[in-house]
């Protein structure tokens, strides 16, 4: 493995979800900036003091980052589940402001596959609307912040992007733990890179509880496939999708197609999930109600009632 220059100064453990502070301490590291071969981290730079209200501030949510609704899916033979609306559940506890500690918390997602799929790429599309046609390997790990709005409740999600190359994999690794949700990347033209998507998904969830993450695949780079050519890739995808039940997605960074409403749909699903596990965690649930966090059914969040609800849907 090569060594990164810096990195041993970092010894403690990657951020656990939820913290408001800064994932990486390194003086002079600001979120978004790469990790570099032959970056220096000066000694001499100490960081500034932290207040009360430092720990309240996060940037205001942009115009077009406000969800009302739930984004749908791709397709339907590979979604999470295929419900047109948010659960009943949660609307009502964002109708009734109880959805605990979800606005003040980050949720993480890694970013995972095989090097030069376009993961970087599919970050940077819809956090910065830009495209880099020079490609420039990720040299352990970088990570960006978006903040958004579902059901009028602020909403932050972490963007971890990884590492593709085997080398820097130990590396990245570290910076897996934590996840609420797992992007498997690969190129919709490279049948390979397809099939190493397990592997990505095996080594991810070494470091992840299975039954609480949410699992996507997304095929990249559909602007440099023929109709033909992604009819048959389409198809071996939403097997590999349904086998390890992820929800399927194909995307292009260089046009855009279909990047922003996959990553709403991210933000959706895992705000979705944070609310139902406060309201768990809270005590909130109805009796005789029945959440199902991991089925096999096609709505990942079937509710079984065996009593009518009496206020919330």
């Amino acid at each position: 493995m090569s060594h990164v220059p810096g990195l041993e100064l970092w010894r403690e453990a990657p951020p656990l979800p939820g913290s408001l502070s800064p994932p990486l301490h390194f003086a002079g590291f600001r979120p978004g900036q790469m990790l570099r071969r032959g970056h220096k981290f000066p000694h001499h730079q100490a960081a500034p003091p932290k207040t009360a209200g430092d720990m309240n501030i996060l940037a205001p949510v942009r115009r077009d980052r406000v969800l009302a609704e739930l984004p749908q899916c791709l397709r339907k033979e590979a979604a999470l589940h295929v419900r047109r609306d948010f659960h009943p559940r949660v609307t009502c506890a964002c109708q009734e402001h109880r959805t605990g500690t979800v606005g003040f918390k980050i949720s993480k997602v890694i970013v995972v596959g095989d090097l030069s799929v376009g993961k970087t790429c599919l970050i940077n599309r819809f956090c910065k609307d830009t495209f880099d046609k020079n490609y420039k390997a990720t040299i352990g790990v970088d990570f960006e912040m978006e903040r958004f709005e579902v059901l009028g409740v602020p909403f932050s999600l972490q963007l971890w992007d990884t590492a593709g190359q085997e080398r820097f994999k130990c590396i990245a690794s570290t910076y897996y733990r934590g996840a609420q949700a797992i992007i498997i990347v690969f190129n919709l033209n490279d049948v390979a890179s397809l099939e190493h998507t397990k592997q990505w998904l095996a080594d991810a969830l070494k470091e992840n509880d299975p039954s609480s993450v949410l699992l996507f695949l997304v095929g990249s780079k559909k602007d440099l496939s023929t109709p033909a050519q992604y009819a048959l890739m389409e198809k071996d995808a939403l097997k590999v999708a349904q086998e390890i039940k992820a929800e399927y997605w194909a995307v292009s960074s260089l046009t855009g197609e279909n990047v922003r409403e996959f990553f709403f749909r991210v933000a959706a699903l895992t705000f979705e999930t944070n609310v139902l596990a406060e309201l768990e965690k809270s005590g909130a649930r109805r009796i005789g109600d029945v959440v199902r966090i991991n089925s096999d059914d096609s709505n990942l969040y079937l509710t079984a009632n065996k009593k009518k609800a009496t206020c919330c849907p």
